[in-house]
């Protein structure tokens, strides 16, 4: 080996595994070697770029065989885009490390018991399910290997599409993507081209300055479309010239939204939100409930999957109509109203008061009574005075964040001790952590993990727990 940090080339290794994070997996004199852009069943060179003790990352330099699991990605900008690692291998090999993980945090990260997971649900579109996708502008385009090596003059240096992983400022160029349907790319393209066109400015992030910030482009089942566009600069007759462009140009647009935003990220919160044309929400309808999505409000991204997600989550809870239930991290309550007529009453907590404003409002848009929903930080608001006032819960549905539930929940979780709990998670290594908590008390009865993201590393996973 040589010194460490030094590039290197390790050859003839043979892929065996997959992370969680995309990467592939060889092993070389007891290193874990981590590769970008090899499948497993591989046999590869590497380049390592970095090195230590006991793990190596690095790139693929050569093919010397290729895995039966190969298969040509779909999208022109695979392996420069952050996003979609895993389009060049088989969908159903995908499936099987997706599994494959989900046992693994179950009995390496959490050591738990159970009998059996569950096979997992696949997707029924392997592309073209996402419901939501943001993109970026950028006067600092990211250039292609290919534009280097032909020392192409590039005249035009904005982009609008996604950021390079680990670099803020720099931002790739997107003809078409392939995980939102049209008239997502449509949209994207011609607003690109209208900027172009009538000499727009896109934002300077290191020398904070430009007109165009970010687009976010929301679609339905029922085909509404949301646009928001969001600037730097506040150029009102520049940015409402590109607004009743998109009007115009596109009649399928339901809600066209702006904002205006300083900030130091791109996130929506904390800013006003200021509608142009038509609603300022747009409505998805599931098992007919009719669910209001606002720009700021949290929705699965993938709405047909979504809607299995649920129906799991209903089944393991096992309602019948006797229930007091408690929804934490309720969003805009989807999943309180979606299970609200099976049980006696659904008690919403959610962090987002926006999202709280739009789980009320899908309530009494879809005559639902026998909801309560409440915002503040999960590990205040559920406490013994909060379940005092709301009732003793017989079945907890929880849904957090990647991160997992704080400690103080899980404390008033077994303090409370309902009949079930359904853990809903994203993340399948923080999971397994918290349920790892729960164990001396509750039995694990079912996994399902659910596939919402083809062609990336991520996977959804739903457990049932009944008290011992």
């Amino acid at each position: 080996m040589e010194k460490k940090n030094k590039h290197f080339l390790l050859e003839d290794l043979e892929v065996i595994d997959i992370s969680t994070e995309g990467k592939s997996i060889a092993k070389h004199e007891g290193l874990v070697v981590f590769i970008e852009g090899a499948v497993p069943g591989d046999v590869v060179d590497v380049m390592i770029h970095k090195k230590k003790s006991s793990f190596a990352e690095g790139k693929v330099h050569a093919i010397k065989k290729y895995s039966s699991e190969r298969v040509t990605p779909r999208c022109e900008h695979f392996g420069t885009c952050g996003g979609c690692k895993w389009q060049n291998f088989s969908y159903k090999k995908q499936l099987e490390f997706k599994q494959k993980y989900v046992l693994d945090a179950f009995t390496r990260i959490g050591k738990l018991s159970f009998d059996e997971i569950l096979p997992i649900l696949a997707n029924v579109n392997e592309y073209f399910y996402r419901n939501k996708l943001e993109f970026s502008f950028s006067n600092k385009k990211w250039l292609t290997n290919e534009q280097i090596a032909n020392q192409e003059v590039i005249e035009n240096k904005n982009a609008l599409g996604f950021h390079i992983p680990g670099l803020f400022d720099k931002v790739l160029d997107i003809n078409n993507c392939y995980l939102q349907a049209e008239p997502s790319n449509s949209i994207r393209n011609s607003i690109r081209e209208y900027a172009y066109k009538n000499h727009l400015t896109f934002i300077d992030i290191r020398n904070k300055g430009g007109l165009l910030r970010t687009v976010m482009i929301r679609t339905t089942s029922t085909g509404e479309v949301m646009v928001l566009v969001a600037v730097y600069d506040w150029l009102e007759k520049e940015l409402f010239g590109l607004l009743e462009h998109l009007k115009n140009t596109f009649p399928s647009i339901t809600s066209l939204l702006y904002t205006h935003s300083h900030k130091a990220n791109d996130t929506l919160q904390g800013l006003e939100i200021k509608t142009y044309h038509g609603c300022d929400h747009i409505i998805e309808e599931m098992e007919g409930l009719k669910f209001k999505i606002s720009a700021k409000s949290f929705y699965q991204t993938n709405s047909e999957q979504a809607f299995n997600l649920y129906k799991i989550t209903r089944d393991f809870a096992q309602l019948t109509g006797k229930e007091i239930v408690y929804d934490l991290y309720t969003g805009t309550g989807t999943i309180a109203n979606f299970i609200a007529r099976f049980a006696k009453k659904v008690v919403g907590i959610e962090y987002v008061e926006d999202s709280i404003k739009d789980a009320v409002e899908n309530s009494n848009n879809n005559s639902i009574n026998n909801t309560s929903f409440f915002a503040g930080d999960m590990k205040d608001v559920l406490n013994e005075e909060f379940i005092s006032q709301n009732g003793i819960p017989d079945v907890i549905i929880t849904d957090p964040p990647r991160a997992g539930m704080h400690d103080d929940v899980i404390k008033v979780i077994l303090k409370v001790a309902p009949e079930r709990v359904v853990y809903v998670s994203c993340n399948p290594s923080t999971q397994a952590r918290d349920l790892a908590l729960m164990e001396g008390q509750y039995q694990i009865v079912k996994i399902q993990p659910v596939d919402m993201f083809p062609q990336t590393a991520h996977v959804e996973n739903v457990v049932l727990l009944k008290r011992r």
